[in-house]
């Protein structure tokens, strides 16, 4: 199944939902306006595509020529080069060496190469039990070591270090990631997997991560993940898509922080 294909097929996704956590109404307004991708979402893609199927790399991109589109010649081949891609994403020639580059940083780690032996971009649908909402998941890779599965994920990052990492999923609710997946692959196996983040920084010379989510980790994002499914589920269910004043439309109390207000008082 192509990530096209993916998109398009019912049930909510983890980039989705994690959406309604800003308010319902945006995500209600996202949904129906996508955004176009950024150049830093389309690098991540692109490395991640490159480490997980290189063989299929060229089916959703393709390095763009450097040509002078100052001169007639250059915008001539600039212009066939744009007719040529279809639905492919272009990528500029330096970012490509970088991308490749990183892969072979990745690959060069042997645990790496390892965790990536098993099923990549495999897509999982279930029906959720408490809200009966259709689900969606796809995993990067899904392997097995000594009979235990294991849920991988690839990042790109600014700072692979353990903490600074931490720090990552927190912000970018990548527990709340690995507990979705790790809900999916349980409604499909009735099994329990683990869940290891690769991560690996975009700057020479792309060092590398191998983090395991742990019991408290994906705790915390089973409870995101119940949350924010719940309200997609009572929004849809009452129509009623809140923005910043809550379903009811309460103004909010606008008070300072504790640490401040302490100087106040």
């Amino acid at each position: 199944m192509t990530e096209a294909e993916y998109r398009k097929a019912e049930g909510i996704s983890r980039s989705e939902l994690w959406r309604i956590r800003e308010s319902p109404e945006k995500f209600k307004y996202y949904q129906e306006h996508p955004e176009v991708p950024t150049p830093a979402l389309i690098f991540g893609a692109a490395a991640h595509k490159m480490l997980l199927e290189p063989d299929r790399w060229g089916d959703e991109y393709v390095v763009a020529p450097t040509v002078d589109r100052r001169t007639k010649e250059g915008k001539a081949a600039h212009a066939a080069f744009l007719e040529s891609l279809g639905s492919r994403e272009p990528i500029n020639e330096e970012d490509y060496d970088v991308i490749l580059q990183m892969v072979e940083a990745a690959r060069s780690v042997g645990f790496v190469s390892r965790l990536l032996e098993g099923e990549k971009e495999m897509p999982i649908f279930w029906t959720d039990e408490l809200t009966g909402e259709a689900c969606k998941v796809r995993l990067d890779c899904l392997t097995e070591v000594v009979g235990q599965p294991v849920i991988v994920d690839y990042k790109t990052t600014g700072n692979a270090a353990t903490d600074a990492f931490m720090r990552s999923a927190v912000n970018y609710g990548y527990d709340f990631q690995a507990a979705m997946y790790s809900e999916a692959f349980k409604a499909m196996t009735g099994k329990d997997p683990l869940f290891v983040f690769i991560a690996q920084e975009k700057t020479a010379p792309y060092a590398v991560n191998v983090l395991k989510a742990d019991e408290v980790f994906l705790r915390r994002g089973q409870d995101i993940f119940r949350e924010l499914l719940g309200t997609y589920h009572d929004c849809r269910t009452t129509g009623n898509w809140w923005g910043y004043l809550g379903p009811h439309n309460v103004i909010n109390n606008l008070a300072l922080p504790a640490w401040l207000a302490r100087e106040v008082e």
